[in-house]
């Protein structure tokens, strides 16, 4: 069922999407040569008691982090471990918080030092795709117009969007109704004020299939090529979507 949320209740989820945003910010401080990706969950774990929130990920449906770190070749839900982060690598980080009964669900992907032309075209686009997304995200409008506009932008760029993962909505669940495909597979649900989304793009440098890793949990491309991961959670409005994370 699809859920639209009150004034109350966006206000709820406007201001823990500040909050992760924060953290979010924090997070990208840290990224650099030599860290290991567990120090990052520990971060995100610290900011999000010190800022009175609680991380969403964590024990969800058996997730054993607080954060999500992906690199290279992992699209998402990469499981934060003793791996060090190297020189030229990308890193997805993807997070969430709850407040007052209310998630909001963001990612960003950066480079680790100097990184390849390749991979710095790869992160402008896939960022690229999600503004392009987001824009066809109004009232009256329906979720094919954010998919299309996506898989147009990605794909006009000669890079590949996920299809076997996508967004959904978000609020007082981590993942709520509707899906938000990355590629166009039908109209799909009509947008009305009030609706929480998060809209995410996945994009592959390769082709766009996927492998699952040993672990069970991290999603990898089946060719070995990179994958950047963008997400914004959005309200809905009359008008232009608002970004809330």
């Amino acid at each position: 069922m699809v859920i639209i949320k009150s004034d109350q209740e966006i206000a709820t989820m406007r201001k823990c999407g500040k909050i992760l945003r924060a953290i979010l910010e924090k997070l990208i401080t840290e990224v650099r040569p030599g860290i290991k990706t567990g120090q990052l969950d520990v971060i995100m774990a610290e900011e999000s008691e010190k800022r009175g929130v609680i991380p969403s990920f964590k024990n969800y449906r058996g997730f054993p982090a607080n954060l999500c770190v992906s690199v290279n070749d992992e699209i998402v839900h990469g499981i934060p471990s003793e791996r060090i982060l190297q020189e030229g690598d990308i890193v997805s980080l993807d997070a969430g918080v709850k407040l007052n009964g209310f998630h909001t669900d963001a990612a960003i992907t950066i480079g680790v030092g100097q990184i390849s032309k390749e991979a710095e075209d790869l992160i402008r686009v896939t960022e690229g795709s999600l503004k392009a997304g987001i824009a066809q995200a109004i009232s009256g409008a329906r979720i094919d117009d954010i998919s299309s506009a996506i898989q147009s932008y990605v794909e006009s760029r000669g890079f590949s969007v996920v299809r076997e993962y996508t967004g959904h909505g978000v609020g007082r669940d981590l993942h709520e109704d509707p899906p938000i495909p990355n590629f166009v597979i039908g109209k799909g649900f009509l947008l009305r004020k009030g609706m929480t989304l998060a809209i995410e793009p996945m994009v592959n440098a390769g082709d766009w299939h996927t492998k699952l890793a040993a672990n069970q949990w991290t999603v990898l491309t089946a060719d070995g090529s990179l994958s950047a991961h963008f997400e914004n959670t959005i309200a809905i409005t009359d008008n232009k979507a608002e970004i809330l994370s």
